[in-house]
């Protein structure tokens, strides 16, 4: 999955504050071959996105992980801008 999250004004510090435990967390998860978060050089608020799971089981998980973690609760409603591409098998 590829793409981004652009962060509100007033909620950048608070996800500047959980990205390091979220990208440890997803990073920890079975089945995690890449994930990268990192904000834009070129668009403030801009945080890119860059992860690969072993296979569509893998990737669901991190997708409920996430969703139910600290992260998924600061960043619910924000519009995500992803593309998801199926691990070959």
């Amino acid at each position: 999955m590829r793409g981004h999250i652009d962060i509100p004004a007033d909620l950048l510090d608070a996800v500047r504050a959980a990205m390091p435990e979220h990208v440890h967390l997803s990073r920890c998860e079975p089945g995690c071959l890449r994930f990268d978060l990192h904000e834009s050089p070129d668009t403030p608020g801009r945080l890119l996105v860059d992860e690969a799971f072993a296979d569509r089981a893998a990737f669901e998980a991190h997708q409920a992980r996430a969703g139910a973690s600290a992260w998924g609760r600061l960043t619910l409603g924000i519009p995500r801008h992803f593309t998801i591409e199926d691990t070959p098998a």
